[in-house]
């Protein structure tokens, strides 16, 4: 069943790269007592993640913050590894936290789970945008297949 408004994310684990190495964090870590601002991308360095998803968050990170969001954060069915060197290569410094969900076991326990084979991804997370505030989804703007409309940074400002 796909999360909608109202819904607890449920208890998964994403990695994240430290200065040191990779390490775990929840999806409580990332999300109590916290408005989050979330949004996945089916891949990490492919066109529109690249060219839009991820530098639109960057780049309105400040007036996300201004209307309310503690904290930006990216996820992708991608591993540590290449989620830290998509952040460092788009300039995400401390504005986007990026959440690697290498399996996609978030992707899945949320029903947004997507089959990328046919474009030789595998299993991949479908792009939306969520605005989860202590845990809870308030907000949740799921983009129709091949879309990128109602998950960008801008249509999220909008909502706010």
């Amino acid at each position: 069943m796909t999360i909608k408004t109202g819904d607890t994310l449920p208890d998964t684990t994403f990695m994240t790269m430290t200065a040191d190495c990779p390490a775990p964090m929840s999806t409580t870590d990332a999300f109590k007592g916290k408005r989050v601002a979330l949004f996945a991308v089916p891949g990490a360095f492919t066109p529109t993640c690249s060219a839009k998803h991820l530098p639109g968050f960057i780049a309105k990170a400040g007036e996300l913050k201004s209307k309310g969001i503690d904290r930006i954060a990216c996820t992708s069915v991608n591993d540590v590894f290449v989620m830290d060197a998509w952040g460092k290569d788009q300039g995400a410094g401390g504005d986007v936290l990026m959440l690697a969900d290498g399996n996609g076991q978030f992707a899945t326990a949320i029903g947004l789970e997507m089959d990328g084979s046919k474009f030789g991804m595998g299993p991949r997370s479908q792009r939306y945008a969520m605005i989860v505030n202590d845990g809870v989804v308030e907000h949740l703007f799921v983009e129709a297949g091949g879309s990128f409309e109602v998950s960008s940074a801008d249509y999220v400002l909008s909502q706010l």
